[in-house]
């Protein structure tokens, strides 16, 4: 509560504190529908595989197995009644965004992702304050650490044929290939308003915000396995990189009405502003190149709406069971998905409990098991003449995902 709608902090009396962990496992497949190796030629804006010799001597590859990893989320609350029915203040450590995908070395769109890893961390102070008896708002502070971890195959036989050196291509046969990697961080900062509202003894309405968190994420790229005859092409040196990304600003809405003394209800919908992210663009910062696009990615995502419903009732003074359901858009058009977020449309089944042993102690614990939609694949081997041959990547993910959760919380 402290994070997700900190008015909510004003039906808590003097001081909680709350430990969180969420364990996800996603399964990520691709089924190949017609994918091409890097290649040479006609080849911009379409996924047509090329005639004999334009190739690039690179293998097609496998399908990549599963590209789906363990993560573990936590997160830390702490809320405080600052002054007596009135005001309250609140910490909030966690983990709002994260993303992990990490394809086989050898699969047949490692031209366009091997793995792609983007964790957060976010510090929330906030202040809620109780204007009267139906009506709570709050206002916080946001600063959030980003680190990243992006790599795909280059093909170093393309840049060499590129550079028109007799000799650098002589030195630099069919096939050769290595991984690009590039690792970055930064420090972005931002802000959330809340409101509730009790129009209802039975019932209450929470409306929260969150602003925009803008990044300039510096680091730098390394190309492993270069060929020596490269070893004076600055398309393939090493050397410092940036990346500017703005992770999108959320309007939430939730409403709870207890029904009976044993029986609530709850729904939830949350706007998300993926728009904010159209192209990720890497930039060089260093060298003869410093200035130039090193690697575009255009991802042209959509705003989403994820909407939620659940039950809860309480069995005894001990035991409350709980059950939902949620559907969540995928941020991701057809045209432009990439193995580094195969996103797609969810449907959430969840199930948990809680266990209040005392007034001070209450333990909760849930299982949700996710249903995605099949997505489809259609990336062009180039998508401009100047970018580098990638392969045609076309197919369909599969997938699904299960998360585990659990929540200790100490009321003091």
């Amino acid at each position: 509560m402290t994070f997700f709608n900190s008015a909510g902090m004003t039906e808590i009396r003097d001081g909680q504190f709350v430990g969180t962990l969420q364990l996800v496992k996603p399964t990520t497949e691709f089924k190949d529908g017609g994918s091409c190796a890097p290649y040479v030629g006609a080849n911009v804006g379409t996924t047509a595989c090329p005639p004999p010799g334009l190739g690039l001597g690179h293998s097609l590859g496998r399908t990549g197995g599963d590209a789906g990893t363990l993560a573990a989320l936590p997160g830390l609350y702490l809320s405080y009644e600052a002054w007596t029915d009135r005001v309250w203040v609140g910490l909030a450590g966690n983990v709002p965004f994260g993303s992990s995908t990490e394809w086989d070395s050898d699969w047949m769109g490692r031209f366009h992702a091997i793995k792609s890893e983007i964790k957060t961390f976010n510090f929330n102070p906030t202040v809620a304050w109780k204007i009267n008896n139906f009506v709570s708002i709050d206002g916080g502070a946001n600063a959030q650490y980003l680190s990243a971890e992006l790599s795909n195959a280059a093909s170093y036989r393309a840049v060499a044929l590129a550079s028109g050196v007799p000799a650098i291509i002589g030195g630099t046969p069919p096939g050769s290939e290595g991984v690009a990697t590039v690792k970055g961080h930064d420090w972005g900062y931002g802000w959330n308003l809340g409101i509730m509202v009790n129009p209802l003894p039975a019932t209450r309405v929470g409306i929260a915000y969150r602003s925009r968190i803008a990044y300039r994420v510096e680091g730098d790229v390394t190309f492993d396995n270069r060929p020596a005859a490269l070893g004076s092409v600055p398309q393939v040196a090493d050397g410092s990189v940036r990346a500017d990304v703005k992770l999108p600003e959320t309007v939430a809405i939730a409403v709870t009405h207890q029904a009976t003394p044993q029986l609530q209800l709850l729904a939830d919908a949350t706007w998300t502003g993926w728009s904010s992210i159209q192209d990720f663009n890497v930039v060089r910062t260093s060298g003869p190149l410093a200035g130039q696009v090193l690697s575009t990615t255009p991802l042209r995502f959509r705003d989403t709406w994820r909407t939620a419903f659940g039950v809860g009732f309480q069995l005894d003074p001990a035991w409350k069971l709980r059950a939902g359901t949620a559907y969540d858009q995928g941020n991701a058009q057809s045209q432009y998905r990439t193995p580094r977020l195969p996103d797609s449309d969810r449907i959430w089944l969840a199930i948990g409990a809680q266990w209040k042993p005392s007034s001070q102690w209450a333990l909760d614990f849930g299982y949700a098991y996710v249903i995605i939609k099949d997505a489809s694949s259609s990336l062009n081997n180039q998508d401009t003449a100047t970018s580098a041959p990638a392969g045609s990547l076309v197919g369909t993910y599969q997938g699904h995902a299960h998360v585990l959760g659990a929540q200790g919380r100490f009321s003091f």
